[in-house]
């Protein structure tokens, strides 16, 4: 009797880990059919960041083929720009700026966290560099921390920061 218990339970385990790598599979090709604008939207942490491409014109660009990789700066790492700063960037007047800080964020191609942690810097599609360090086994780009890597979205990846990336002054 002993044996055929074990031998149900072994394959209820197997049945539920198959059920389990299925659904878990649809779940990752639904994330990577997305592009990089709409998987920011639905991850629900990104709003500030969605509007803020909207603001400066550049989710067309992101929604295009790429690839691009977007070191995506969450909610609360726009709640840490001193006051007002947001809004103010968010002006039509300021769209301009609000889009080379925006186009800092992102490096042309599709660049895994494996390969970021080998890097010590990387060209944006603004034209600045990012600094690139490994400190107790967390990647930082810049002051930020990559809290969350290799989100893949149709056209790039994203890795989620702690804080907003601002471009060297010119």
């Amino acid at each position: 009797m002993r044996s055929k218990i074990t031998v149900f339970a072994a394959s209820a385990a197997a049945i539920i880990a198959a059920v389990f790598a299925v659904s878990l599979s649809g779940t990752l090709a639904r994330a990577s059919s997305q592009d990089i604008v709409d998987t920011a939207v639905a991850a629900g942490q990104f709003k500030t960041l969605a509007s803020a491409l909207k603001a400066a014109g550049l989710v067309d660009t992101l929604k295009g083929s790429g690839p691009f990789t977007v070191f995506a700066p969450t909610d609360a790492a726009f709640a840490k720009l001193p006051a007002g700063t947001l809004q103010d960037l968010l002006k039509p007047e300021n769209k301009g700026k609000l889009a080379a800080i925006l186009t800092y964020h992102v490096v042309p191609g599709d660049v895994t966290s494996a390969q970021v942690a080998k890097l010590t810097e990387a060209k944006t599609v603004n034209g600045a560099v990012l600094k690139v360090s490994v400190h107790d086994g967390k990647v930082m780009i810049n002051n930020a921390d990559v809290v969350k890597p290799d989100i893949e979205a149709s056209n790039g990846v994203i890795h989620v920061i702690d804080a907003v990336l601002l471009p060297p002054a010119n």
